[in-house]
Order: C-alpha cells, then structure tokens, then sequence
C-alpha cells in the first residue's frame, strides 16, 4: 500500500467540514489507492465537538483513513502536512464592516501562514476557503517566506461548478458536456462569471445564449448565489462549497481533463494585465501537481470592466491588510512565475527538488 498523505482541515467541526472529511475518507480527492492520515484543527471550545466528528469517522471503517488527529492550534495541526485545507475563519457579525472583517481574519491567516512555513512538508499545496478567501491566501502566503506563492491558493471552484449548473440548466446540456466556463477575479460578489469560450458537446455555447439574460440575470445570479441560499435557507453553503474544494484540490493533484480548463484563485503572475501579487481566480489547466494559467482568451471592452472591478476590490483589500503583509516577501509575489516541472509528493525526510549532476531525468513541461 502506499504511503499515506497528511491533510490539515482548519475549521473541522464546522459544516463544510462535515462535508469534506468523509469524502476525503472515501479517496475521492487523492484516489482509491491512497491512503490518508487526517489532522483536524479546531479552536479549543469546538474540540469536544470535534471529538464527536471523529467518532463517526472511525465508525464508517474507512480503508483508506489510517489516523485520525485532533489539535487546536496551527502549530501541531500543520506539522508534516502535504495537503491543508483552511476552511475556518471568522464569520462577518452584526455591524461589522468589510474592513474589520478583513484585519480579524489576518490575524487568523497570518498565525497560519506562519505555521504552514515552520511545520508543513515542503511540498504542500494550501486551499483557502474561508472567507475572504483571496486576500485570506494572500496573507497567509506572504506569512510563509520559505514556501512558493504557487503553493497557496483559494477557491473560486464553487463559482465554477455555479456557472456550469446554471448554465446546463439554461441550455438542457448535462454539466459533464460543458466545458471551458471561467471565473475571474475575487470570491464575492465582483467575480465575473465568463462562458463566452463555453462549449458543449464541442461547440461553442456562446451564439446561442441570449446575451441580455447573460448580463442581467445569469452574471448576477452567479455573483450572488450565496445570498440566495442563505434566503432561502437560513445558513450558507456547505455541500457545495465542500465539492468545490473537493474539485480544486483534486484536479490540482490528479489534473485537469484534457480540452478542458478550471477556475483556481492563485497569486498572479501579470497575464491578462492584472496586477501582480494578488491572489485573483484564472482559467487555468492542471499536470502533475501544478497549475498553468490559460493565454489567450479574448478579452472584449465588457469583459475588460468586470475584470477591472474585481481587481479593484482586491487591490482595496490588500491595502486594508498591508500592515500584515510582511515586506520580506513582496519581491517573491511580484515576480511570480509557476514552476511547470512534474513533481512527486515529498516526505518529511526528503529534501526539496535534486539539481545535482545525479538526476539525469526530469520533465519540465507541463503541457
């Protein structure tokens, strides 16, 4: 049998976790042959409930679950992981504005960052859910200087999955036979839901759409789809929100299918204009472990203003945190480029890529 995986789940007795955590168990991230050791973290009043989580866990007998662990803080939880999934964050309360929201969960991702830096394996691949998720990744990687920007990223996957539903449902196509929707941007409601490279079947979507109902309805909807639930039932996504991140993490390590790309919130590199260093969702394809962003999609006058409204929210963002963005690491995130070489998963006692004159192979190109 091989090896298992280490994956943190910050926030794991909340509902998105209880989600995740039994799919993760299944092998429907990692495949049905990798076995997985869980390290779950939770503030410390949670750690009861947390237990009680755990309880169900073992007794679906999973074969796949090797070791379930239990913390309440980053420190111990992020030790020696390859995968890490930060689904906690502070909720927005009663009277709390944007910007108090933001300097309360840079504090949580900064501590973070910092733990991913000190104890995570090398290699490990970091998937921000909680809220504001961008600007939350873009703390917590430059919290982290020895780790890549390219190792953190945050999930604009839900987004996706919502522009492929709404869409298969607007034109009777099965969401398996759309393909090449993207989401730019933020997680909020700036995105910009784009479908106007959409195939189904192999043919392009786009003609065929009435493109008022795209502006007025469907591009809104997407926006603020998760208004619409917490209306209709009284709390916000966590199913949806737990595939979402099961379909990130997963076409991040297996890869994305062929002909076809996905939307990932990573730190950007300057293609498309936007401004490096931000955390801003791209269309991008996935091989071996990593991502490359999709060039070349054509950008008209309309898509160029949504793409300069979310950019803007982001760039206010960042500036509402700066205080917590250390100056060490700025120059890494401005001169960002994605390591395109394949890579295997590395272990606690490995050491970082071998450049020696003894490795006489190695692929560098991703596509």
């Amino acid at each position: 049998m091989k090896r298992p995986f280490r994956i943190a789940v910050t926030g794991a007795a909340g509902s998105i976790s209880n989600s995740l955590l039994f799919r993760l168990a299944a092998g429907e991230v990692f495949g049905t042959d990798q076995p997985i050791i869980l390290q779950l973290i939770e503030r410390s009043e949670a750690m009861e409930a947390l237990r009680g989580l755990a309880m169900e866990l073992e007794d679906c007998a999973f074969p796949l679950l090797h070791t379930v662990r239990l913390h309440d803080n980053p420190e111990d939880g992020f030790r020696n992981v390859h995968f890490a999934f930060l689904i906690g964050s502070k909720p927005r309360g009663p009277g709390m504005e944007r910007a108090d929201l933001l300097a309360a969960n840079a504090e949580i991702f900064s501590r973070q960052g910092r733990a991913l830096n000190d104890h995570a394996n090398p290699d490990v691949k970091v998937l921000v859910v909680g809220n504001p998720a961008n600007t939350n990744a873009l703390i917590a990687s430059r919290n982290a200087p020895d780790l890549s920007p390219s190792q953190f990223t945050a999930m604009s996957r839900l987004d996706h999955n919502r522009t492929k539903g709404m869409i298969a449902n607007r034109t009777g196509f099965n969401t398996a036979d759309i393909r090449k929707v993207a989401v730019w941007g933020n997680h909020s409601a700036s995105q910009f839901p784009d479908v106007r490279n959409a195939e189904a079947m192999g043919e392009p979507i786009w003609p065929g759409l009435d493109h008022d109902w795209v502006d007025a309805t469907f591009i809104p909807r997407v926006q603020k789809r998760g208004a619409e639930i917490i209306d209709a039932r009284g709390q916000s996504s966590a199913a949806s929100a737990a595939q979402g991140a099961i379909d990130h993490m997963r076409d991040w390590y297996q890869g994305t299918p062929d002909g076809d790309f996905v939307s990932m919130c990573i730190v950007s590199d300057g293609s498309y204009g936007i401004t490096k260093g931000i955390v801003f969702s791209f269309p991008v394809r996935c091989r071996y472990g990593r991502y490359q962003i999709v060039q070349g999609l054509p950008i008209d006058d309309a898509a160029q203003k949504r793409l300069d409204a979310t950019e803007k929210e982001l760039l206010e963002e960042k500036d509402a945190v700066k205080h917590l963005l250390p100056a060490e690491t700025e120059e890494a995130h401005n001169a960002m480029s994605v390591s395109l070489r394949s890579g295997a998963t590395r272990y606690a006692e490995e050491d970082r890529d071998d450049d020696s004159d003894a490795c006489v192979l190695r692929t560098d190109r991703v596509m």
